[in-house]
């Protein structure tokens, strides 16, 4: 080999130990870099993390914060709509200085409850008489949690049906007391405020709006009359007849016995949807009762009393033997089937009840 052959080969070993050089310190700079670079990114990361944590804090209300949004909630809207994350924030949270009345709801038409608008406008009532009311205080508020709206507070409160009323006291859980028992006293606005008195030693006086379709129904009933009067003023024999009289009584005594002051003093649901979704036109429970059932017993009532007439003018009547006897087997039919509609019912709500006659 030559010599400059080899002085070539020589430069080209150094060459190539000198770029093997250069490789490992780039390789260790692109190392360094990187590392550099990871734990810029992951000091940045929690910083940002830090800070997303104390908004986190800070967005959480105080207790007089709550209050404060209540009262103005309160003063636009006596009843405040509530979602799952509103009641958890306004109602579930803790610690608090007020009670919560809930009413749970289906207003929705598809959910078809005609008991929850019934509710609805009682509990609006009591709402905004205690919102307008002198005694007001930022210690009791009134909110609603509709099904479409809440499906999460139905399942946490463990309720499947509507409506239902629910008071949260200002420490603890509700109790079984704190949950109102509609089917035995009614959903009326002085039932409830009645109730909320119990639970909170809150006395709310209801304030209803005016009301005159009773009013006018009486000046109607009177100028009737008076017309009536007026135009027989000369010839009033009917006033001595005994069967006007003896209907018209027979119209009181069926209101009554069917319940129908029980209605005015308790306020009862017209009618009641069970949680399997039937509709329950008598109440399961002698201790209650519906407006719908108070009807059914009128009119069973009154079918009793036909057959009883017809038999006894069957009796006591000298015409046609034939048509005598249809009477006495139509009173007799009347009497046996609805008196055994009566007694079922009964049974149905007095449970052992021993007796039946043709139904049980």
């Amino acid at each position: 080999m030559s010599g400059s052959a080899f002085a070539m080969l020589t430069c080209c070993s150094h060459f190539g130990k000198m770029v093997r050089l250069a490789g490992v310190d780039i390789k260790i700079n692109m190392s360094y870099k990187l590392f550099r670079l990871i734990l810029i990114i992951s000091v940045f990361a929690t910083f940002v993390s830090q800070i997303n944590g104390n908004s986190k804090k800070k967005e959480v209300p105080t207790l007089g914060e709550r209050v404060l949004q209540l009262v103005d909630m309160s003063t636009k809207r006596p009843i405040i709509r509530l979602n799952g994350d509103k009641f958890r924030q306004y109602v579930k949270a803790s610690p608090r200085n007020y009670s919560f009345v809930i009413m749970l709801t289906a207003l929705s038409s598809q959910r078809q409850c005609a008991i929850c608008r019934q509710a609805h406008d009682e509990f609006q009532i009591v709402a905004n008489s205690w919102r307008y009311s002198q005694l007001f205080s930022n210690h009791l508020f009134f909110g609603m949690v509709d099904f479409d709206e809440g499906p999460d507070v139905f399942q946490y409160l463990g309720q499947n049906s509507a409506p239902v009323f629910i008071h949260f006291p200002e420490k603890g859980k509700p109790k079984k007391a704190d949950v109102m028992d509609i089917q035995r006293i009614g959903f009326a606005a002085e039932t409830i405020a009645r109730w909320i008195g119990e639970r909170t030693d809150t006395q709310i006086r209801v304030f209803r709006p005016p009301n005159y379709s009773g009013t006018i129904a009486l000046v109607i009933l009177f100028a009737l009359i008076g017309a009536l009067l007026y135009m027989r003023r000369n010839n009033l024999d009917f006033l001595y007849n005994k069967t006007s009289w003896g209907i018209a009584a027979l119209c009181i005594v069926f209101a009554m016995t069917s319940g129908q002051m029980w209605n005015h003093i308790r306020g009862p649901p017209f009618m009641h949807r069970t949680p399997r979704g039937n509709v329950a036109y008598v109440h399961g429970s002698s201790g209650g009762q519906f407006i719908v059932e108070t009807y059914i017993v009128i009119v069973l009532n009154a079918a009793v009393v036909f057959g009883m007439i017809l038999l006894n003018e069957a009796a006591a009547s000298k015409g046609d033997p034939r048509k005598r006897k249809i009477m006495a087997v139509v009173g007799l039919a009347l009497v046996a089937f609805f008196f055994s509609l009566i007694l079922s019912i009964f049974r149905s709500k007095a449970h052992g009840y021993p007796y039946s006659f043709l139904f049980k």
